[in-house]
């Protein structure tokens, strides 16, 4: 389990707990599956986040990746703390602004954004547009002129880089999608056509995704350093992105405590020749052990030494083991009797639909619970009603042990 008290789990004779909460208790008013998030262990990422950044003496605005959970409890709990946002779309700018994140916090990443999108972030004066291509920067600067507005940019650096991540979430090298190259961001900033309504106010840079090792990950800052001695005018901040990985087996202890990384981002930094704000990105180490998959057994099967758990919950509802065969611990919904050898498996028509192989799980039967950990990041958010199944629901229990749909 990723770094938070795992005493809020823990097995009573009502079954397992979260928090003190009998989720037995919950799906007999909600029913399976569900995402049940915890407040408690939301806060307590965020602050170690943000607490790590600032003891080494950063000046810093975390902007929470909406994409990785857009709950709106999740988004109003991280508004209240000061958070900001880091989001990909117009319906997530809508989103944060409407749980309480100030516009002044919100950085706009992504390579396709249309021109409605743009000028919605225009209409709320957004913090930055991170720009991905210079034809959006054109596009930009026009809308901005026709807005009778001006907007700040930050220049998305492809830091040609290679992170040791899944290739599917692997975002900074040349042949991916993201970003500019750092010789054709020097070159477009000193070109007057793109800067008539648009400001330069900083620069950023984002590998991937469930990073473990940061090597790569200190190269790019310094590429995105070198960069930005290299432009007309100092910066107001330098874009770090997130992508710092958890540690979601139980054995696996490879993902960077997050004071460590601080310390690496402080030291990269160093080669700017300004001391500028530090923007982070974070969206997994935030989001990822605050929530929980909660699916109930619809029945068993044998099949010669095969045994098959089949849970109400699929792919559709949560599709991370399905698409980058990731793993997930599974807990039973109570501890008692003999571990056997289990494959969890859901309802969808796919032989991919398979949450987990060979876990040992006791004898579990028909309306017996199991819960999937560490789903709070690309869990809901990634859900579809593919085979025309409902969505799951989610569920936020607060710091008082309330349940807010």
């Amino acid at each position: 389990m990723e770094e938070f008290d795992k005493a809020q789990l823990t097995y009573t004779h009502k079954g397992l707990n979260l928090s003190l909460k009998p989720i037995k208790d919950i799906i007999e008013e909600h029913p399976t599956p569900f995402y049940l998030y915890s407040q408690k262990i939301l806060e307590k990422n965020y602050k170690d986040f943000y607490n790590a950044a600032v003891a080494n003496d950063m000046q810093t605005t975390v902007c929470f990746a909406v994409k990785s959970n857009n709950n709106k409890h999740v988004l109003k709990a991280l508004a209240k703390l000061g958070a900001g946002a880091d989001i990909v779309s117009g319906g997530e700018l809508k989103a944060a602004l409407k749980a309480g994140i100030p516009a002044d916090k919100i950085v706009f990443s992504g390579v396709g954004k249309t021109k409605d999108e743009i000028k919605l972030g225009l209409k709320h004066d957004i913090k930055s547009f991170n720009v991905e291509s210079i034809e959006e920067l054109e596009l930009i600067n026009k809308l901005a002129q026709k807005m009778e507005t001006k907007a700040n940019v930050a220049f998305r650096l492809n830091p040609k880089v290679h992170a040791k991540t899944h290739k599917h979430i692997s975002t900074g090298y040349k042949t991916h999608k993201f970003g500019i190259l750092a010789e054709d961001i020097i070159k477009t900033a000193q070109d007057k056509k793109y800067w008539s309504h648009t400001n330069l106010v900083g620069i950023s840079v984002h590998i991937g995704s469930q990073l473990t090792e940061l090597d790569a990950t200190k190269e790019a800052i310094i590429n995105a350093c070198k960069c930005a001695n290299d432009l007309p005018h100092k910066l107001q901040f330098i874009d770090v992105g997130g992508g710092l990985g958890v540690n979601y087996h139980p054995t696996n202890t490879k993902a960077p405590k997050v004071h460590e990384y601080m310390q690496l981002v402080a030291e990269a930094l160093s080669t700017y020749q300004h001391k500028v704000e530090v923007v982070f990105e974070p969206g997994r180490r935030i989001a990822a052990s605050c929530g929980f998959f909660v699916t109930s057994v619809i029945r068993s099967k044998m099949s010669e030494d095969c045994r098959f758990l089949i849970v109400d919950g699929g792919m559709n509802d949560f599709v991370r083991p399905s698409l980058y065969d990731a793993y997930h611990e599974v807990l039973a919904g109570h501890d008692s009797g003999e571990l056997i050898e289990t494959d969890i498996v859901g309802p969808i028509c796919e032989t991919a639909d398979c949450f987990a192989t060979k876990r040992k799980l006791p004898l579990l039967k028909c309306k017996d619970f199991i819960v999937l950990a560490d789903t709070g990041a690309y869990g809901h958010t990634m859900s579809s009603t593919y085979n025309m199944r409902k969505q799951a629901s989610e569920l936020f229990l607060t710091t008082r042990g309330k349940l807010k749909s």
